[in-house]
């Protein structure tokens, strides 16, 4: 009988406000049924959305500001703190913005600088959308974590001729010991954690115009997705996963893949 691979936690990270800067995580608490901890907590409406946080629906990431269409948001530097609920941006023109996006006016202030940072790319009039309990501003309906395969970046590389930052596909958990694409094939199975964490892997992550976008100079300088569908005739990097039971991941946590 074949062993199943186990994978190794090689990273965590969140992205609290979507197309904006990732922060990685030495840990995370996972709860059942959950999203990735302080994972795409608020979004920038690129003119009206029709989102309703009394009753909110998923949109698709075209109705915000975001990296496939609005490279220039790599260029930033964000940090978000939970405590506070306060943003800091770094605009690399000496620019710095604290605001607290718990708050009417430090919303304000990010959407008076999201009009000054990209007046042509706007459709409308810029929003701060803060996600209500048990919604979060996701590419994906069932996105509530995200898994990528480091060996399939590197396998990425191979096909491109150049290095690929892991950071271009923006997924929450950045994992070794599997063969590259092998994730591709395993929807319905089940990691385990060491912590009692279960999740099951239930959707191949398709990838748009985001991944050519370099995560630190905020160029556009490769072709991701369109050598994907060339060469391997699909445009998928990576696997969503739901939490079926919570737990704690640590960066280097080892996951068995149960069935």
């Amino acid at each position: 009988m074949t062993e199943r691979p186990s994978l190794r936690l090689s990273a965590l990270y969140r992205y609290p406000v979507k197309g904006l800067s990732p922060e990685r995580l030495e840990t995370a608490m996972l709860e059942t049924s959950g999203y990735f901890p302080g994972d795409r907590l608020y979004a920038i409406e690129n003119g009206p959305s029709g989102f309703n946080p009394v009753a909110p629906r998923h949109q698709p990431k075209t109705k915000y500001l975001m990296l496939m269409r609005d490279e220039a948001l790599a260029r930033l530097r964000t940090r978000y703190d939970d405590a506070s609920a306060t943003l800091t941006v770094e605009t690399g023109d000496g620019t710095r913005l604290e605001a607290d996006l718990g708050t009417p006016d430090g919303r304000g202030a990010l959407e008076d600088l999201m009009r000054a940072y990209l007046p042509e790319a706007l459709r409308g009039e810029p929003r701060v959308l803060t996600a209500p309990p048990q919604y979060r501003f996701t590419d994906s309906r069932i996105g509530y974590v995200s898994l990528i395969n480091l060996a399939s970046v590197r396998a990425i590389e191979d096909l491109v001729g150049a290095p690929v930052d892991p950071l271009r596909f923006r997924g929450n958990l950045l994992v070794e010991g599997l063969e590259p694409w092998a994730e591709l094939a395993m929807v319905g199975s089940v990691l385990e954690g060491a912590d009692g964490l279960c999740l099951r892997l239930t959707q191949r992550t398709q990838r748009c115009a985001a991944t050519n976008v370099d995560p630190v100079s905020g160029l556009r300088d490769l072709e991701i997705p369109w050598i994907l569908d060339a060469r391997l005739g699909h445009r998928d990097c990576g696997i969503y996963a739901e939490v079926l039971a919570g737990g704690r991941l640590r960066t280097g946590d080892v996951l068995r893949i149960a069935a």
